[in-house]
């Protein structure tokens, strides 16, 4: 943003992403592959630089290697006007410790925003499907005149505790209570079934965030969360508003897709969230050219199909060889479905072979899952149970290299 005011971005990216297991075995959840060519922090990332901020620090943890490299090889930007995306690992700057909270993750960071001196930072999550103009909640925040404003979106009731949960004065963008998953939340007025919940993504006023990350250093009962520790904080001394994620217009959007975000912090969410991309009219559309999703696609000849392979309703990634038959499924690069093998409701990270005559439904495959001759995933739900992750709605997951028993 040359022409406006200076602002920072930082990607907070060290999640362990527990509840994604065993797609997190080996990996930070932001790095988990999705979309068949993606990682999941492309979309905060693209949609940061899409918007207009080019100057991005993404916090790292938790084995961080693969997003380590995917952010330095992917997110080059040219550095003659300063612009960088930057991987930034937790570095014990101020004493042998890790981070122990994303608003610690911060407070141990705080060389960059000394560094960069900027106006606005915009802390976003990094493990979210979505698209969304920053610049929009940005020009809200200035002319609002918080210390803070956090994006809210209405979510059904039940699912509340798993976010936190907004209430705001009446009539106004104010937050006057900020909740961190309650079992009790506050309903919307007029709307008993849905809560306003953080999507993760929030826009300070430096100075503001600044002194909220040192008095919460100096609390020694505090979780250093940001939305458990910072929005309490503010909202308390009444420097919170909202920003409705509903009002954010992207370029090229369409009616179907308007409004569209993902927690993908489950098994089940991130297969539905899969499931969104693949119809005729997706509920989320990879093909907006006027707001794209940024990647580093691998060097791979086109999908090929041979000995009578099909493949409909799916996504197929270069690479991929398909000699058996696919249906509603996302392949990533390098897939094989050899020939009179069945692939049905499923999500194939890269490299997965799918053996002669095989079967698999309804399954998450992780990168370089050999499913040999013959043998089912999906079908028998007793076996899978033996040795593979079953989601509770009976998304059959197996891990990096793990091996498909007969």
């Amino acid at each position: 943003m040359a022409a406006g005011p200076r602002v920072l971005g930082i990607v907070l990216a060290g999640g362990e992403g527990k509840r994604l297991m065993p797609l997190t075995a080996d990996r930070a959840k932001p790095a988990v592959p999705f979309g068949g060519v993606y990682r999941l922090v492309d979309f905060v990332l693209s949609n940061l630089v899409n918007g207009g901020v080019t100057r991005i620090a993404v916090l790292t943890q938790y084995k961080s290697h693969s997003l380590d490299r995917h952010i330095s090889t992917t997110w080059r930007l040219t550095g003659l006007q300063g612009d960088y995306v930057t991987p930034v690992p937790a570095q014990q700057r101020l004493g042998p410790r890790w981070f122990m909270g994303s608003a610690d993750a911060i407070y141990q960071s705080l060389n960059l925003i000394h560094d960069e001196q900027p106006d606005y930072v915009v802390v976003f999550g990094a493990d979210h499907v979505y698209r969304m103009d920053p610049r929009q909640m940005l020009r809200q925040h200035i002319s609002g005149g918080a210390g803070v404003t956090v994006a809210g979106i209405k979510v059904p009731r039940d699912q509340a505790s798993s976010f936190g949960v907004i209430s705001t004065e009446p009539g106004s963008d104010r937050v006057s209570q900020f909740l961190e998953k309650p079992d009790d939340p506050p309903v919307l007025a007029g709307d008993p079934d849905h809560v306003f919940a953080s999507m993760g993504n929030y826009i300070f006023s430096t100075d503001v965030l600044l002194d909220a990350l040192r008095r919460d250093a100096e609390d020694e009962d505090s979780v250093h969360d940001m939305g458990g520790s910072i929005l309490p904080l503010l909202t308390e001394r009444g420097q919170a508003q909202v920003y409705d994620f509903d009002a954010n217009e992207v370029p090229g959007e369409r009616d179907r897709d308007h409004g569209y975000w993902r927690d993908v912090g489950t098994l089940d969410a991130y297969y539905d969230a899969h499931m969104d991309l693949i119809s005729p009219e997706p509920v989320f559309n990879l093909y907006n050219r006027s707001w794209p999703i940024f990647t580093n696609q691998a060097q791979l000849p086109p999908a090929k199909f041979v000995a009578g392979g099909i493949a409909s309703e799916s996504m197929v990634s270069t690479g991929a060889i398909i000699a058996g038959q696919v249906t509603g499924s996302v392949l990533a690069p390098g897939v094989v479905v050899e020939e009179g093998a069945v692939v049905q409701g499923a999500v194939l990270l890269p490299g997965v072979r799918v053996g002669r005559g095989a079967v698999v439904r309804q399954s998450i495959l992780d990168k370089n899952v050999v499913v040999p001759e013959g043998a089912t995933v999906g079908v028998n739900s007793e076996h899978d149970a033996e040795y593979c992750t079953v989601s509770a709605e009976g998304i059959v997951a197996l891990g990096k290299g793990q091996h498909v028993r007969l």
